[in-house]
């Protein structure tokens, strides 16, 4: 588990995109470039599923941004929007390296190994409506990595 700051999103809004290949398809894949372009980030860029509050009328669920202090008063670079995000808790779920031919089947079984965790062993419960979850860019050395938010379960300590 990581605590994130409060902070602010960088970011470049899709229009109907839930997942990473279709963001591709409505905005490109160079957005990648700009994001890593951007001095004073507390992160490197990652493709994030928004939260409903965060998503404006005719724009997608899935976005590509970054993270930066919540004092930030850098540049924005033109088509990108910054929003403020809340302190949240993340699970962090990391897979074994895996060749890049192989991108496909690394993220399937992370996704699957979500959907089978229960949070509240910890004593903690999902909380996609509070804060974005989000996957570092694919890199097969190093394995596919995706953080998903949560937070205390009221009356519930967690069996650990």
């Amino acid at each position: 588990m990581a605590e994130r700051p409060e902070r602010r999103l960088i970011m470049k809004r899709g229009v109907k995109a839930e997942e990473y290949f279709g963001y591709c398809g409505e905005v490109g894949c160079d957005v990648w470039d700009i994001l890593e372009s951007i001095k004073g980030t507390t992160y490197e860029p990652a493709g994030f599923w928004l939260p409903e509050k965060l998503i404006r009328n005719g724009t997608s669920k899935y976005v590509l941004g970054v993270e930066v202090p919540a004092d930030y008063k850098g540049a924005v670079p033109e088509g990108f929007d910054i929003t403020d995000l809340e302190p949240c808790k993340v699970m962090v779920f990391r897979g074994e390296p895996y060749d890049d031919n192989d991108f496909d089947d690394a993220v399937a079984d992370i996704w699957d190994a979500i959907d089978r965790f229960d949070p509240a062993f910890y004593g903690f419960e999902w909380a996609d409506a509070d804060a974005p979850r989000f996957q570092l860019m694919p890199v097969g050395q190093r394995g596919y990595i995706e953080a998903r938010p949560v937070k205390e379960r009221k009356g519930h300590p967690g069996l650990l």
